[in-house]
């Protein structure tokens, strides 16, 4: 089963018991046509824009290029290597790589049984990441299934230090993503970043960072802005959506993206920033203009 496949599955009844949302409710601020329509729609360029391709499944790689290529940016997450072709003939950029579907979300870098099928993952990910033209390669603590906290730092700290140098001779970052363990992912450990942040610690490298996913962050933890702030240093990627609902980033839930976006900026952070919601739109026309509007809720 690919990574996608697992991502997707973790989140399938979640998301399916959540769309409560109608295709009116998902572009709020105007209509579809307006947004479509617009001649002068123009990004800033402060933020690098990026969106996560197993979110927009109802399109193929193929035309999800071309879709983001007309939205005025040039980035998609977490593609495969079998699928970089298909991006590099549409001139997009793959912003966070996975392996080739040997990683899980569920059985990770915490567990040394693990740690001889990583390994051989991201030893053979790192080379093809960085010949490609990319940097990051995502990966995952695993699940607790009883393990404290302190026992699944010191694991992971044993079997990523076994990889840390191949990825800085290919100046390849690794980037653990952050998933809350509260509604969608439960029993991950890597649920905060305090804990993150301390593994970053402990393996003194400046290849390796955060995947700061701020909806997973405001469920298990909040205070957003001032985590940014304080901790930007250790975080080399950043993922949105809207709470509660995992939904489209609009006037509704919770989090105020302007704000947010505009702390990222000024910490100076050059990458990439991917919108990772569960579009509620009921046609593709609905969807894309939901994109459409949640990069300009993003361009700061």
């Amino acid at each position: 089963m690919s990574n996608q496949s697992t991502r997707r599955d973790a989140i399938k009844k979640f998301a399916a018991a959540t769309v409560a949302l109608t295709a009116g409710n998902a572009v709020s601020g105007g209509t579809i046509e307006r947004i479509m329509e617009e001649d002068q729609y123009k990004l800033k360029r402060n933020i690098n824009h990026s969106v996560c391709k197993w979110t927009h499944d109802f399109l193929s790689l193929e035309e999800l290029c071309v879709e983001v290529k007309k939205m005025g940016f040039s980035a998609i997450d977490l593609l495969t290597p079998s699928e970089w072709p298909i991006a590099k003939k549409h001139g997009i950029h793959v912003s966070m790589c996975y392996t080739n579907g040997k990683v899980s979300l569920t059985e990770g870098w915490n567990n040394k049984k693990n740690h001889a099928q990583l390994i051989a993952a991201y030893t053979e990910a790192i080379p093809l990441v960085a010949e490609a033209g990319y940097q990051n390669l995502i990966c995952f603590s695993g699940n607790r299934n009883g393990m404290d906290d302190e026992t699944g730092l010191q694991n992971c700290v044993e079997g990523l230090k076994q990889i840390m140098p191949l990825a800085e001779k290919h100046n390849v970052i690794i980037q653990i993503e952050v998933f809350n363990s509260k509604v969608d992912h439960k029993d991950y450990m890597a649920d905060n970043t305090k804990w993150t942040i301390e593994l970053c610690k402990r393996l003194g490298s400046p290849n390796f960072k955060i995947l700061y996913d701020i909806y997973h962050m405001q469920i298990s933890e909040g205070d957003i802005i001032h985590t940014i702030k304080q901790n930007h240093q250790y975080f080399g990627h950043y993922h949105t959506a809207g709470v509660p609902g995992r939904h489209e980033i609009i006037e509704n839930q919770e989090l105020f993206y302007p704000a947010i976006m505009k702390a990222i900026v000024e910490t100076g952070y050059k990458g990439y920033v991917a919108q990772e919601y569960i579009p509620t739109g009921k046609t593709k026309e609905d969807k894309l203009a939901a994109l459409k509007d949640a990069i300009k809720r993003c361009d700061v």
